[in-house]
């Protein structure tokens, strides 16, 4: 059942820190273009950032970026968005910068705020709502990172909860509002023929890739201070872990899933520099914001394990780059080879058995690996995949997926606090202690130390 306090009453605004931002032009404008079309926005939007523009200003680069997202196909849904935008110009360190904002909002009580700006901002906003009475019956929603180890971030919890109560904390993860993540729930729990292998006894590892075949681009002053662990490996993968491993909620609701996926950060076990593959793709250092001799990881590996009953032994094998040889989403759970090999064919290694395959990008889709037989009197066959779901175009995006949940106070999609503190657990002792970067070509798939890595285990599945 939904809460009945201030907390969780319907959104009647949207403040928006840092609209005249990238996050802003690329992802959150074309969301609410698509809200608007669907009749699930209808509340003033206020823009805040210290870009000395005008509203017009804002409102040609509101339509520019609904443009360069796709079309413009609704005339009638642009101009009412058009139309709900305000603006407020001012410095986050300027109580002035609240005041006008209060004034903005007018006769709002239950807005929501955005904090869609750097993380070392995060705090100067946070107190000023709260200096300016902005928070009581709000929500802060808190773009990632969360932190950048474990004691920021349990110091950004507490200053975010000495403003707003902890229900009133949206810690906002993109990947988590996308339609493939959210199959992963559906597809562990809606079919009985899963349980019985979903364990240490039947899996041999799982193993999750997030790769992209470009750099940092722009970002190369943001990617020196957050690094790809920070970036990529603490909030997304981990996530999927926690999905694929997670024991079935009692009961589908709010907090049941948090719950469980909480007791998944805590049962892993500490990572140490033995379990880490950090790599840099060359040309990195020649990035502008980029330091000459940056020990920077744009590519991580790292093999991780899960101290519960269920996967006790079985390693979780983790990586993600920046120029990598595809851009691709994939996880793989490979099966253990049946115990006895009946055929001179059968699969003799972990990498040549059955698996289960969830394709996360560009395109989704469920695909199980099965050996069948040839034709013929000979007992030969190969491995083949029956593909269970493919893409769907057409749904929601997962920026408007997400907006829209906060807006109404649903946090099923969001990360708690004790998720974060108990993530930044597993991963800080190599935030302290960690091996060297390796340089690694563009267009590969990392330094073969990668490889070694996982070799005891198999190999890693390149997306194909």
């Amino acid at each position: 059942m939904r809460k009945t306090n201030d907390y969780t009453k319907p959104s009647d605004a949207l403040v928006l820190f840092g609209i005249t931002g990238d996050l802003a032009y690329k992802k959150i404008f074309p969301a609410l273009y698509a809200m608007i079309k669907k009749g699930m926005l209808d509340v003033p939007l206020v823009g805040v950032a210290s870009t000395p523009w005008s509203l017009d200003q804002l409102k040609e680069r509101a339509t520019q970026s609904i443009s360069d997202s796709g079309k413009i196909d609704d005339k009638r849904a642009l101009d009412h968005l058009l139309s709900l935008l305000r603006y407020v110009r001012g410095d986050y360190n300027n109580l002035d910068t609240f005041k006008a904002l209060k004034q903005a909002l007018g006769d709002a009580r239950h807005p929501v705020h955005y904090l869609a700006i750097p993380p070392l901002l995060f705090e100067n906003v946070i107190r000023g709502l709260g200096a300016l009475d902005l928070a009581a019956g709000a929500r802060v929603i808190v773009e990632k990172p969360f932190g950048r180890d474990l004691e920021s971030a349990r110091e950004l919890n507490r200053i975010a909860r000495s403003v707003f109560p902890e229900e009133a904390i949206f810690r906002i993860d993109h990947f988590l509002g996308k339609e493939a993540i959210m199959n992963i729930l559906y597809f562990r729990f809606a079919n009985s023929f899963l349980e019985p292998i979903w364990n240490r006894n039947y899996v041999a590892s799982v193993q999750i890739t997030l790769a992209e075949e470009f750099g940092v681009e722009e970002r190369g002053a943001f990617y020196e201070s957050a690094g790809c662990l920070r970036d990529v490996i603490q909030n997304h993968l981990f996530q999927i872990v926690a999905l694929l491993a997670m024991e079935p909620p009692a009961y589908r609701g709010l907090g049941t899933v948090q719950s469980e996926k909480i007791n998944i950060f805590h049962a892993m076990r500490p990572l140490v520099p033995e379990d880490l593959v950090r790599g840099q793709y060359v040309g990195y250092r020649q990035e502008p914001g980029v330091a000459e001799d940056s020990d920077v990881e744009t590519f991580c590996a790292l093999r991780l394990f899960i101290d519960s009953w269920r996967w006790e032994g079985v390693p979780w094998y983790l990586r993600s780059g920046k120029c990598l040889a595809k851009t691709a989403a994939e996880v793989l759970v490979q099966l253990k080879p049946p115990p006895q090999k009946l055929f001179a064919d059968s699969a003799s290694a972990a990498c040549d058995a059955n698996y289960l395959r969830f394709r996360l990008s560009p395109v989704s889709a469920v695909a199980i690996a099965a050996r069948v037989k040839h034709p013929g009197k000979e007992f030969k066959g190969d491995q083949q995949e029956l593909c269970l779901v493919e893409e769907h175009f057409g749904r929601e995006s997962p920026y408007e997926r997400l907006l829209h949940d906060a807006m109404i106070g649903d946090d099923t999609l969001f990360t708690k606090r004790e998720a974060v503190e108990a993530s930044w657990t597993a991963l800080d002792p190599v935030l302290k202690t960690y091996p060297h970067v390796l340089p690694y070509e563009r267009g590969s798939w990392g330094p073969a130390a990668a490889d070694a890595l996982i070799e005891a285990d198999g190999c890693w599945h390149n997306p194909g």
